[in-house]
């Protein structure tokens, strides 16, 4: 069973026996990171598209994209983003299957490298429908981490591309920030992306 298996909240802290909390403004302190004209560019060219078409695949394509590309280059393209990889961890427990996006503090692009701390899950409206699975690939790539002998904290975020929310995993614990941001606050979303990498600097 794959990590879309955990369809709600309830399915995947029942099952691996988390401690859930809300935290409102969790990143509220996170130096933002001004968007690029480049961005700026693509958003603003895609962003009534991906409304029009509405769907998860333009959203992903028109928006997600662009941004954890952003990220990429603000941190000097030393990070590695992957899109649609297969991420098999734990096939008995659930943990197996395809993540939207991956991004790991390796430069390595060639194969999924430890540590990997942030994924990102597409949704095409229900944010909350999504924190399930993404809470699954967040234990996913905590355990993966592990067993290379690296312990960090995994950023997780789910995105309808014009809106996010993100979470954050540590041992059991996994707090949801209550926050959510809007496409027009461009400049804290990437400096939310950016924050696990920064910190582990």
């Amino acid at each position: 069973m794959p990590y879309s298996q955990f369809k709600n909240l309830e399915s995947v802290v029942s099952t691996f026996d988390l401690t859930v909390e809300d935290a409102a403004h969790l990143f509220s302190q996170t130096p933002p990171i001004s968007p690029s004209d480049r961005l700026t560019e693509i958003i603003n060219e895609g962003l009534e598209l991906a409304i029009a078409t509405s769907t998860e695949k333009a959203r992903s394509e028109l928006l997600i994209s662009p941004i954890l590309m952003e990220v990429r280059r603000s941190l000097k393209n030393q990070i590695s983003l992957f899109s649609g990889n297969n991420f098999d961890v734990e096939p008995e427990r659930g943990l197996n299957g395809f993540c939207d996006f991956i991004l790991s503090a390796s430069a390595t692009q060639s194969v999924i490298t430890a540590p990997v701390l942030t994924v990102v899950e597409a949704k095409e409206n229900d944010l909350r429908a999504g924190l399930g699975q993404c809470i699954a690939e967040m234990i996913g790539a905590q355990i993966f981490n592990q067993k290379k002998g690296l312990v960090y904290a995994v950023y997780g975020t789910v995105t309808t591309g014009t809106t996010w929310r993100f979470l954050r995993l540590e041992q059991q614990t996994v707090q949801i920030d209550l926050t959510e941001y809007f496409i027009n606050q461009l400049d804290l979303i990437l400096g939310i992306l950016a924050l696990p990498f920064t910190k582990q600097k």
